[in-house]
Formats: structure tokens, sequence, C-alpha cells
């Protein structure tokens, strides 16, 4: 099995290409995806089975101002990459986000539950899930991600604590720290597996709001996480709206006979040594 991964000089990308010794790793620099030439001469050059498409535009708050340049990278990107990949039969995996839904629920989204984005950088990551399942691709959605190799809320948090005696945190969004070491491991075993394509979820098990996730930083620290104060999203206005409920279930996983990620507190404290 060949790999290709793009945004490979990302967080998650660059966890990805250390564990694929010999994988064509391509970051902006090197593949300008919204060059469709560019995109087919590199899949052509490299041949390979397996496409991991790591690149994207994540500056959620700017994507609400511009929504036609997110939607370049996010969603029409994403067919061109779909369909180099079919002209030289690769399989694509595509890495969407728990903003395709609204995060009114109350109880795990389903990898099927009616996707209904609230913000730009949402819709746009939903037009790149819609353009890889008509290639017949994996997408693997994930959310609330940290990793050694980019800035990212751990080591922003892990900063203001060296720098504040008081660090307040929103309270009232729920979601899934994820350790991109744990889901780049999870991508390749799910290829691997030669499990059917489809949607699944990426995240780790369990649940925490930001101050939550904040508060076990500070005990990583050996601070005193009383130093860390709950504030509403409404102290913190932002451009684009976030989910107040960004918690995904699994079933996907289990549907194919692998195991789901494990929790985020255990997964926080082995990805530990690798945030310093």
């Amino acid at each position: 099995m060949t790999w290709l991964v793009t945004g490979a000089g990302g967080m998650l990308g660059t966890d990805l290409a250390a564990r694929l010794p010999g994988a064509a790793a391509l970051g902006r620099s090197d593949l300008d995806l919204l060059d469709p030439d560019a995109v087919r001469a590199a899949l052509r050059e490299h041949r390979p089975s397996t496409v991991v498409n790591c690149a994207a535009w994540t500056a959620v708050d700017d994507a609400e101002a511009d929504e036609d340049g997110a939607l370049a990278v996010n969603g029409t990107a994403v067919e061109t990459l779909a369909g180099a990949c079919a002209e030289i039969g690769a399989r694509l995996v595509q890495i969407s986000t728990d903003y395709v839904f609204d995060g009114r629920g109350d109880r795990p989204y389903a990898e099927d539950a009616p996707a209904n984005p609230v913000n730009a950088y949402g819709r746009t990551k939903l037009a790149g899930e819609r353009a890889a399942a008509k290639a017949g691709a994996y997408i693997v959605r994930t959310a609330w991600l940290y990793g050694a190799h980019g800035p990212n809320f751990v080591r922003t948090m892990t900063r203001l604590a060296a720098e504040r005696d008081t660090v307040s945190v929103v309270d009232d969004q729920l979601g899934q720290p994820t350790w991109t070491g744990d889901l780049a491991d999870r991508i390749i075993a799910l290829v691997e597996s030669g499990a059917p394509a489809g949607i699944y979820h990426g995240t780790s098990a369990g649940q925490v709001t930001w101050y939550g996730l904040t508060r076990e930083i500070f005990i990583l620290l050996g601070l005193d996480p009383a130093r860390v104060r709950p504030v509403t999203s409404a102290e913190f206005p932002r451009p684009a709206p976030r989910p107040a409920y960004s918690v995904l279930g699994h079933d996907g996983w289990a549907a194919a006979g692998l195991p789901p990620m494990r929790g985020w507190r255990e997964a926080l404290h082995a990805a530990w040594p690798t945030l310093r």
C-alpha cells in the first residue's frame, strides 16, 4: 500500500506522515490544491493507492468574511482531488469536522445524523464531504484537535498558565479533545482494515468543556486548577458561531469491526510529553 498525504505540514499531516515511512508528504509549498493540473500531475507522479487529504482552510472566523475562499480549499479542491484519485484508482480519505452539525443536540451525533452547519467553515467542509462521498471516499470527522506540530488550544492554555494568575475559559461548549497522534493511528488502521467507505467519527471518547479541559491541563502542569475560571460563550463573542454541543458518536467503528478511540483524558496524558 502506498500513501500520499496532502497538508503534510500541518498538525495532523505531520503526525500521519511520520507514521508512514515512504509516503509522499506534500505541504502547501509542494502542491497547490487549487490548481487541478498540478493535482493530477502529483498523483500521476506518485501513484498512491491511498490519498489522505489533511489540507484545509481551518481559520473558522476568517471564513465568515471570505466564504468563497474557504469553499475553494474545503470544497472545490476536494472535488478536484477526488477526481484525480478516480483517474488513477486511488482511495481518498477526507478529513472533516464536527462543525457540519449545528450543536443544538444533547446526545452524540451519529455518523448519519442530518448535517446543519451554523457557520461558513462548517458549510464549506460539508461541501467537501459531499464531493468526497460521490467518489466513494472515507470521510473522517474530527474535532478539538491538538498535537505537537502546530498551534492549538492545549499549547495556548499552557502558555497562558505561565503568563497569567487566572485564565477565563468557556464552560458552555461541550466536545471531545482529540490528539492528532491517536487520529493518525486510527486513519491508518481504518484504511488497512479494508473497512467499507463512508463516514467515521475520529474523536476521543468521552466529553468535556473547554473549561474542564483547561483544568486538566493545569493539573498536568502541576498548577492549581482553581486558577481556571468558567465563563460563557457570550462573554467571548466571535465572528463565527460555535456549536454548543460537539460530541460525536462512534458506532461506525464497531460496525467496521474496529475499536473506538480511547478517552480524551487518557489520550491527553499520553500525549503530554510530546506537547512540552
